[in-house]
């Protein structure tokens, strides 16, 4: 048997807090139009892929993503607590600039990526790395030889795109996190490799990338 797993990871498509710049967080948001259309530009250039699972954040911006997506391979989506989005405790439901003026600190820390700060209830970078890094070893570990498709959230991808490239959670980001972007990946005894980042090809519109979290500033 192969010792590899090919990961396909992809970025939920838009909600209306990512055109809003709204930290989501954890927070429950559905898809807006847009990103259902994303959705099912995501299915169609996944629709000749063989998968043997596909799997989701339990938020519903990433398993309606993945439902469209399984809906065309003619498979059921399998939703994992573990991909959740980094909680960004009392930040959610915010803009950066409301951060900034309610507690300024704060979104210093924040911005200046401080690893072991967590927003007042939320999680720190570092234990949201550990959280969704985990999660996604154990799906890989799971499907030695196949391959699956994980529809997450920028956060999660961030720490997946760290632990390939083996930078710590401080490190500022030079990468994109785009919304319907598709991420291929490997997975072995090593660890996770980067094969493609970042493809929005297959979209008909190329969404901006507004995942405020991961910028220096809003």
């Amino acid at each position: 048997m192969n010792p590899i797993t090919h990961i396909i990871a992809i970025r939920h498509g838009e909600t209306d807090w990512n055109r809003k710049r709204q930290y989501q967080g954890q927070e429950d948001i559905a898809l807006n139009d847009r990103g259902f259309a994303q959705a099912r530009e995501i299915a169609v250039a996944l629709a000749k892929t063989s998968l043997d699972a596909i799997y989701a954040s339990d938020l519903k911006r990433a398993h309606q993503t993945a439902a469209e997506i399984a809906r065309a391979l003619r498979m059921t989506p399998l939703q994992v607590a573990g991909l959740r989005e980094q909680h960004f405790g009392v930040f959610q439901g915010l803009t950066g600039e409301e951060v900034a003026k309610r507690w300024p600190d704060a979104s210093a820390k924040w911005h200046g990526r401080v690893a072991d700060f967590g927003p007042e209830g939320g999680e720190t970078r570092n234990a949201f790395s550990r959280r969704c890094v985990a999660a996604m070893h154990e799906l890989a570990q799971a499907h030695v030889g196949g391959t699956i498709a994980i529809v997450c959230h920028g956060g999660v991808l961030d720490c997946l795109y760290r632990a390939a490239s083996s930078l710590p959670m401080d490190t500022p980001r030079t990468w994109s996190l785009e919304n319907a972007a598709i991420n291929r990946l490997t997975h072995d005894a090593q660890g996770f490799a980067i094969l493609s980042w970042g493809d929005t090809g297959h979209l008909h519109r190329e969404p901006t990338d507004d995942l405020i979290e991961h910028f220096p500033g809003p």
